[in-house]
């Protein structure tokens, strides 16, 4: 069923906060709207008003013209509104018919004993993600397949439900470009069916391909909705921000010929193969590649998360043929791993405590960690960091993504390191938080702190490093320097030669 679904002067206030303020929005059918903001904007609180987790303090819903309220997630169900959030809930080890269906296994009718019907539920499983266009064994478990069609069976589950409205929250942030493309065949798929789409992403750069409007939030107020084709970038960027200061990497920073990490012929079975490359004191080194390149198990080989089979690093003077995280630590690396709320936070402890994870044995005195040290290192790096809360007390998921990512670099600086090792440090957060995250990956190359930096976004790495490493089937096929390649012939450098070709 087609559906219209309106918000009439929503408004949401927390204690001390007011988080949306007058939001009067329409989302129609068959159409895609992208919804645009920074962090803090109140796209999320939107979102989860929407989807029934969280109720508004004033305003009234609609679907059709008909006021509606949502209590919980099930009511947004019944009332045809699905959402799909950024972290992945799909369990690897069930099948794909499984995971779409989850709860939701029909029955073998007339038996006494209740007994699942998987044929039905195959058949099932299969109609859905033919009415979305795409082909996968529904018999396979989750964990045989990619993030891209782990998304995609998001989706799946997400249409069992025949929803007139899908809500999907950065859909894209863990996806290749190739892998992007194949989601958006099916989200434009979906539209034309007559779903109305509410797309939320911090890549402006997809809604050319995507969307047919955009909405602004900025600072729990709607800036603004418009036709995609009467804007431009620059039109999108300042409705947004207002306005953003682009930073440019200094001409004259530029990296000293000593040696921080050296990597020599390392390798780990079906991972990546004899690597070798040099980190110099101040240089930002980037590593490209698409998705299943190795970069991540490259990554955390070399701070020791991992092991490697042949090979050795050397790190401080010092050659290591196994490492571990104690030691590299020890010695002066830091990784910043790609996914933030797995790895590097935890949720439910306080800023200061997350600020104070990685340094508690210089923090603490004779084994004890009073709150006054951990106060006066956490507010150090706040200041230094310019990261932006309300208390230190409170708990770190209570930050944007953006100021949660600061928190994890101040956890690192803490430990003075000599090496950073940046996996998709800017996943998930918006232009002004990577624009600040750029400065100060540069503040610490001025320092002498030499960075290892790998991204999905090209564009990143093209902006921000010295050098470039492209990576391929876990092996560095290549090397540039940014000024020296184009963003796009660096695109085809990292797809391989058959995809140059093509594009020839």
């Amino acid at each position: 069923m087609q559906a219209s679904l309106e918000t009439f002067r929503i408004r949401k206030q927390y204690p001390g906060t007011l988080a949306l303020d007058d939001i009067s929005l329409r989302f129609d059918p068959g159409k895609v709207t992208a919804l645009l903001g920074k962090n803090g904007a109140g796209k999320s609180t939107l979102v989860k008003i929407l989807a029934g987790t969280v109720q508004p303090t004033d305003g009234q819903i609609t679907i059709n013209g008909q006021p509606v309220k949502f209590n919980s997630a099930t009511d947004a169900f019944r009332h045809g509104i699905a959402t799909v959030y950024q972290e992945l809930s799909v369990i690897p080890e069930l099948t794909v018919a499984e995971n779409i269906l989850l709860g939701r296994v029909p029955h073998k009718p007339g038996l006494v004993a209740v007994m699942l019907d998987w044929p039905a539920a195959r058949r099932r499983a299969r109609e859905i993600l033919s009415e979305m266009g795409v082909d996968l064994d529904v018999r396979q478990k989750a964990s045989r397949f990619g993030v891209a069609q782990q998304q995609i069976i998001e989706i799946a589950k997400a249409m069992s439900f025949n929803p007139s409205v899908l809500m999907l929250d950065e859909p894209t942030s863990a996806l290749a470009r190739h892998e992007t493309e194949m989601l958006f065949r099916v989200v434009r798929r979906l539209a034309k069916s007559g779903v109305a789409i509410i797309y939320i992403t911090h890549r402006l750069h997809e809604l050319s391909q995507i969307a047919d409007t955009v909405t602004v939030l900025r600072d729990g107020h709607h800036v603004g909705t418009a036709n995609f084709t009467d804007t431009t970038p620059d039109s999108i960027v300042r409705m947004i921000f207002g306005s953003v200061v682009r930073r440019q990497r200094p001409q004259t920073f530029q990296p000293s010929p000593e040696p921080l990490l050296e990597v020599r012929n390392l390798s780990r079975n079906k991972k990546f193969h004899n690597i070798n490359f040099t980190v110099y004191r101040g240089e930002i080194l980037g590593i490209a590649g698409m998705l299943g390149s190795g970069r991540t198990e490259l990554l955390r080989a070399i701070f020791g998360a991992d092991p490697f089979d042949a090979g050795q690093t050397i790190l401080n003077s010092r050659a290591l043929t196994r490492t571990s995280i104690r030691g590299m630590k020890r010695l002066g690396a830091a990784l910043i791993p790609e996914n933030r709320k797995e790895q590097s936070i935890i949720p439910e402890l306080s800023i200061r405590a997350n600020l104070s994870l990685a340094s508690m044995e210089t923090i603490g005195w004779n084994g004890l960690i009073t709150e006054r040290r951990e106060n006066k290192v956490a507010r150090e790096f706040v200041q230094r960091l310019d990261i932006k809360l309300a208390s230190l007390r409170l708990p770190i998921n209570s930050l944007s993504g953006g100021n949660q990512q600061k928190v994890v670099l101040g956890k690192w600086l803490n430990t003075h390191p000599r090496v950073m090792l940046f996996d998709e440090p800017t996943r998930g957060i918006d232009l002004q938080a990577k624009q600040q995250i750029f400065q100060i990956m540069w503040n610490l190359g001025k320092e002498g702190i030499g960075s290892l930096f790998v991204s999905s976004e090209l564009e990143e790495l093209h902006e921000v490093c010295h050098r470039i490493l492209i990576m391929r089937s876990g092996e560095i096929v290549g090397q540039v320097r940014p000024e020296d390649i184009s963003v796009e012939d660096l695109v085809i450098r990292c797809m391989g030669e058959s995809a140059a070709g093509s594009a020839a």
